[in-house]
């Protein structure tokens, strides 16, 4: 019986600069671990050409799925992948980002044990994406410690494997909208005792097209987050509760 169908899991929102490489890229690794696994790319209701350039691509890649809806954001859209790739029967789901900042080339470092953990994720060292954006991993895990009493190295890494089973049980306490799901998976991971290890990653500057992220709206999000971590920290023992 085969066991390793892998559904790789990305984002995208205004990435035509980046689209393609990405695709290509990330659709060796979706062949090289089988036949039945997919590389699923969400267009999160971009206004550039990042959807056309994934429908041409399908044409050559056959184990692309190009998926498109309405604007939700990018947290929502992860949330989306999710589930689609679980209805699928996806045996591990791998999420990472559109633009280009992590290593495909890492990535098998991770499927090589994957049977021994429920959840790898990386550990970004040595980024090159800005002062920023380091200051805001920072201040992210900060922020989960405080809410959760949980600590965890590198929270938010677009870079991580996941089996069917933990996965379908940790996305139970999460609203389909939430903001910043890839920040609370770990947590509920933790405090309900899977496996978990940290592995460290390469973590690239952007490779093209436009950062969308400012420090003002990084700061809007944080501000709405710190509510929904307090919110959702009341349901994650109740839902586990539930189903012992």
């Amino acid at each position: 019986m085969v066991d390793n169908k892998l559904y790789i899991i990305i984002p995208a929102y205004n990435e035509e600069a980046n689209i393609e490489s990405v695709a290509r890229e990330w659709h060796d690794i979706a062949v090289g671990t089988g036949e039945h696994s997919r590389i699923v790319i969400i267009d999160d209701g971009s206004n550039d050409n990042t959807y056309i350039k994934l429908q041409e691509l399908q044409n050559e890649l056959p184990q692309l799925e190009a998926i498109t809806k309405p604007n939700g954001g990018h947290g929502a859209t992860i949330l989306f992948g999710y589930r689609y790739a679980l209805d699928n029967g996806a045996h591990y789901v791998f999420q990472t980002d559109s633009d280009g900042q992590t290593l495909p080339s890492e990535f098998w470092q991770f499927w090589e044990t994957r049977k021994d953990f429920d959840l790898l994720i990386g550990y970004r060292r040595g980024r090159r994406d800005g002062l920023s954006r380091v200051l805001v991993t920072k201040v992210l895990r900060l922020v989960l410690y405080l809410c959760f009493r949980t600590w965890l190295d590198d929270a938010n890494t677009p870079y991580r494997l996941m089996n069917r089973d933990s996965l379908t049980q940790c996305l139970q306490p999460i609203p389909d909208n939430y903001i910043l799901p890839n920040a609370v998976l770990p947590v509920i991971y933790k405090k309900w005792n899977y496996r978990i290890k940290f592995i460290p990653i390469t973590f690239r500057p952007r490779q093209g097209g436009e950062n969308y992220i400012n420090i003002k709206r990084i700061f809007l999000i944080g501000k709405k987050s710190i509510t929904d971590f307090i919110r959702i920290n009341k349901t994650i023992m109740n839902y586990k509760n539930i189903d012992s």
